[in-house]
Parts: C-alpha cells; sequence; structure tokens
C-alpha cells in the first residue's frame, strides 16, 4: 500500500484544513463528502479499496473538509459556500494546475459548483452517489420530516457511547453493510466530528442547491448511482446526467450509498471510473 503524506493549508476566513496526497502519476482530487478522516478512513474496511484504487495510476489528493477529521473542528462558517473554498484552498496548496475532481455524496455538487467557478481548472468530473438539490429542496414532505427528527436524535446522543444514534446513518448509508461494516462506521462518525458539527452539517446539506450551474458544465462527466441507493435516491443521480451536458449514467445494482469493496456494484463503478479517467484527452 503506498504512504500517504499529510499536509495542511489555511482557508482565507482562517479554518486550517488537513490534505493527503498518495499515490504517483498525474493528479485526481476527491472532494469531501460525511464525514472524513485522513488516518482512520486511509485504511479503513469501508473506504481503503476505493482510496487505492484511485491512487493506483495516479497521485490521489484528498481532504478533511472543515468541521471534521484532523481540519479544525471549531469553525464559524459550516456552509455550501465554506465547503467550495475548503476544495478551492486544498488544490491552490497542493500547486495543481489541471485534474479530474471526484464527489461523492454531498461532493458531487461542492465538485460541481467549483468546476463551474474554476472551469481551467477541472479536466473532468466523476460524480458517485451525487445530487443537486438538498434534501430541503429535493424531497417529499415526510422525508423533510424524517431528516429533521434525525438532526434532533443527533444532537441529543451523537457523542454517547450508545451507537444506536449513529447507526441511523450507518444503516442508511450500507443497507447491505455486514455488521463488521456498519459498527465500523458507527464508531468511525463519533471520533470524527463533534454532535455540534454533525447537526450543523446535515443542516448545511439541506440547502445545497446546483441546479443553474449544471447546463455550464463543459467537462467530460461521468454520473454513477446505485439503483437503490437508500440515502440519495437514483432520480438525482438521472438529473445530473441529464441536466449536465454530454454526461453519462451508469446505474449500479446495489442499495448501498457507499459502495462496499466486496460488492459486484463496486467492481463495476472502479471499472467504469478507470475506463472513463483513461480516455480523457491528454494535455
Amino acid at each position: 500500500m503506498h504512504h500517504q503524506r499529510i499536509a495542511f493549508c489555511t482557508t482565507d476566513d482562517g479554518v486550517r484544513i488537513a490534505y493527503a496526497t498518495v499515490g504517483q502519476g498525474a493528479p485526481i482530487v476527491k472532494a469531501a463528502n460525511w464525514l472524513n478522516h485522513l488516518e482512520l478512513d486511509w485504511q479503513s474496511p469501508i473506504w481503503a479499496r476505493s482510496f487505492q484504487a484511485l491512487a493506483a495510476r495516479n497521485t490521489l489528493i484528498r481532504y478533511d473538509g472543515r468541521g471534521n477529521g484532523l481540519s479544525d473542528w471549531a469553525v464559524k462558517d459550516i456552509s455550501f459556500k465554506a465547503f467550495v473554498e475548503d476544495l478551492e484552498c486544498v488544490v491552490d496548496a497542493a500547486g495543481l494546475a489541471r485534474f479530474p475532481l471526484v464527489g461523492l455524496s454531498q461532493g458531487a455538487p461542492v465538485s460541481i459548483a467549483y468546476a463551474a467557478r474554476h472551469p481551467e481548472r477541472v479536466g473532468a468530473l466523476v460524480l458517485i452517489g451525487g445530487y443537486a438539490t438538498g434534501w430541503r429542496m429535493g424531497a417529499s414532505p415526510e422525508e423533510r420530516e424524517r431528516r429533521e427528527a434525525v438532526m434532533t436524535l443527533t444532537r441529543l446522543g451523537w457523542g454517547t457511547s450508545n451507537p444506536a444514534y449513529r447507526h441511523i446513518f450507518s444503516q442508511t448509508f450500507m443497507p447491505e453493510g455486514t455488521p463488521e461494516h456498519l459498527a465500523w462506521f458507527d464508531e468511525f462518525q463519533r471520533l470524527t466530528t463533534s454532535p455540534e458539527n454533525a447537526v450543523r452539517f446535515q443542516d448545511a446539506f439541506g440547502d445545497i442547491d446546483v441546479r443553474a450551474l449544471l447546463p455550464r458544465i463543459t467537462v467530460p462527466t461521468l454520473v454513477l448511482h446505485a439503483r437503490n441507493d437508500q440515502r440519495i435516491a437514483l432520480s438525482q443521480g438521472r438529473e445530473l446526467a441529464a441536466s449536465i451536458p454530454g454526461a453519462r449514467l451508469v446505474t449500479l445494482e446495489s442499495s448501498n450509498h457507499i459502495l462496499l469493496g466486496h460488492e459486484p456494484a463496486w467492481e463495476v463503478c472502479a471499472a467504469e471510473i478507470a475506463r472513463f479517467l483513461t480516455e480523457l484527452p491528454t494535455g
């Protein structure tokens, strides 16, 4: 396994962001998602195989967004605007000129906003389990009420030793996960952010809306989405693919929002990404 190198950069509003570089070859950047920790997730049963695949032929740059992981937790601003600025900080600190950008879950709209703001920097987009509108706009009244209830449970129980409050997320992110996967993710979430920030993240995700930016994306775009994703409906992935000019949609046979390395859908996803990156125009 490659050895990752961790460094830090500071955003314009004074937040210290941790980022990791691993592998060799042309750079590829992965935007932050719910939740990250550069040290804990690098060799985890959830993420390790995916990160290794991205770093197999490329230099992978990934980071912990503000409020979690190795980045500053005590921050004034947790918002979509701030998430995009975290990505800008990392790209500038790493000295990158042009690169493919990978966005998972809310990392997808962050990547879209970055690509619209910096078209000269982004050579391609890979969007996995992504969406254009947050849960306050893109969900039914019942789903909005459910999300509000989960935020209340998070505020009351996130930091306790009882994993039930965090298991709500584990179960919807990975309904096909093994008990070991779910237990690891339960504990990982507790270690990765504070109860207050977990609520603030959920609140910020609800307000995301990048629909107006989608027609402005001109780079090659690959959209991958699990058919029965329990967290973000396939219709959201279809909207991305339909609204971004020339985007290609690949539907994966899974119910997991986070694809796991042992499932056939992961193999399909990895192969599609590898082929997509290989076929990109050079220069």
